[in-house]
């Protein structure tokens, strides 16, 4: 995988965390229903990014997006909701990377 595709993913997995958590702001946090308009905006970028990654299956591209996805996930964890990642959460994180990294390195027939 080249940088640019990880460049894609990392900023899918912004997109995508940022577009949930609009919409988790309006309904479980009481916020304003504007948050939905740039929820949904985010929610489209997220889309768009996902398909530049350089892999020819979209199904191989999603799966491989989830490790990513997860890490992020952590990440908005502690620095946006200011909860830090117990052991537990980075050892299923680590899993999940080289999961992906198995995914979209493995060697595959030409």
């Amino acid at each position: 995988m080249d940088m640019r595709s990880l460049g894609y993913y990392v900023g899918a997995a912004v997109a995508e965390i940022a577009g949930c958590f609009a919409f988790w702001a309006w309904l479980r946090l009481g916020k304003s229903m504007y948050w939905v308009l740039p929820g949904l905006v985010a929610l489209a970028l997220f889309a768009l990014l996902l398909t530049r990654v350089d892999v020819v299956f979209a199904g191989r591209t999603f799966a491989a997006y989830g490790g990513v996805y997860i890490v992020a996930s952590l990440i908005w964890l502690w620095i946006v909701e200011g909860a830090q990642p117990d052991r537990w959460d980075l050892i299923g994180a680590m899993i999940c990377l080289i999961g992906a990294a198995i995914i979209l390195l493995g060697p595959r027939p030409a």
